[in-house]
């Protein structure tokens, strides 16, 4: 009697125990955000997103996610490269899938956490929803939601991930999009020459170059390129050419619908320049030299007002800077180069 009581007990106690590892689910460890302290505050709303180690490792397993597009190729990755600052390196304008090409050249991910408008033209409106443009777009990924949805659940790696970020493995867009933003809200880059030179860090100290570039750039560059994250957020008509190849890019008005949004394009930022070559809403420009060059002597009248910014006292286009003053200004711009960024292990392809 008394051994089958035990056994009984056994029984129960084995019962008991599994149903409370089925119970069982992981916790999230929540993180805090490491902002540099030359740096304004974040636009994105972590309220609605809190940052959790496993919801970041969901992310850079998106990020750099193949399945994410038709031929299971194209990651997020493919297009933006970390040692190119996140951009397409040595392409104009970015490829996708089967070949195809944009009209655009892909734009550097770092600080969008400090953003609330994105892509070029301001078409997506919170970072949550950014990645849908890339991947809806026919010649970037070319897939839709759903179909990405139905992948990524047929996959056991993903059930793990999944349940260690949100609590069951169940994959919806909210829960696709939340993750990426995970991951892209971390990559921050504000450890660079120039940063430590503001900060007073490390004896960190200009060259004479630099110090003189960094005048120039303060007096004639930074009215757009401004602020810590090197743009001021808008949107300009800087007196670039119509490019011919694209006649369907028009800039801001793309998106707004106004005329006087013609070939408008947003600020972007100037951190990590000199490694996101090559330049321009379409890579037109493959050196620094050659944007310089431009705002001296490249600009005309496109079609819709260039900015006044951009206008001399008598009506003219253009920037006055002599070929010293643009060696100086370039000097200058190497020092927002972030190699603590550029190599940071946590942002890297596996």
């Amino acid at each position: 009697m008394r051994k089958l009581f035990l056994i009984s007990v056994g029984f129960l106690l084995l019962f008991s125990c599994s149903a409370e590892e089925e119970e069982y689910v992981k916790i999230p460890t929540n993180i805090d955000l490491q902002i540099p302290s030359n740096f304004p505050d974040i636009d994105y709303d972590l309220s609605k997103n809190p940052l959790t180690e496993e919801g970041i490792a969901l992310g850079k397993m998106l990020f750099y996610e193949g399945r994410l597009a038709s031929d299971g190729i194209i990651s997020c990755g493919f297009c933006h490269e970390q040692a190119s600052a996140f951009t397409h390196h040595g392409h104009t304008t970015s490829h996708g899938v089967d070949g195809k090409t944009g009209f655009r050249n892909a734009q550097p991910i770092q600080n969008l956490a400090f953003f609330s408008e994105f892509t070029w033209d301001g078409a997506a409106i919170h970072l949550d929803l950014q990645p849908i443009i890339p991947i809806t777009s026919d010649f970037e990924m070319n897939e839709t939601i759903p179909s990405v949805i139905s992948k990524l659940s047929s996959y056991k790696e993903y059930d793990i991930l999944f349940s260690n970020a949100f609590g069951d493995a169940e994959v919806t867009s909210e829960r696709l999009l939340k993750a990426l933003s995970q991951f892209m809200v971390t990559m921050i880059s504000g450890d660079s020459k120039y940063d430590k030179v503001i900060r007073k860090e490390e004896n960190a100290a200009f060259t004479t170059k630099e110090e003189k570039g960094f005048q120039i750039f303060s007096n004639k560059c930074a009215s757009c390129h401004s602020g810590a994250l090197f743009t001021d957020k808008n949107y300009r008509n800087n007196g670039i050419p119509v490019n011919s190849r694209f006649p369907e890019e028009e800039g801001r008005k793309r998106v707004s619908g106004f005329a006087e949004d013609f070939y408008k394009f947003r600020v972007p930022s100037l951190r990590n320049v000199e490694m996101s070559f090559p330049y321009m809403h379409d890579g037109r420009f493959g050196t620094l030299e050659d944007v310089l060059n431009f705002y001296t002597d490249g600009m005309v009248e496109n079609g819709s007002e260039v900015d006044p910014i951009l206008r001399k006292a008598d009506g003219s286009l253009g920037i006055d800077l002599t070929q010293e003053d643009k060696e100086n200004v370039i000097a200058f711009l190497k020092t927002l180069t972030d190699n603590t960024f550029l190599n940071d292990e946590r942002f890297a392809e596996f």
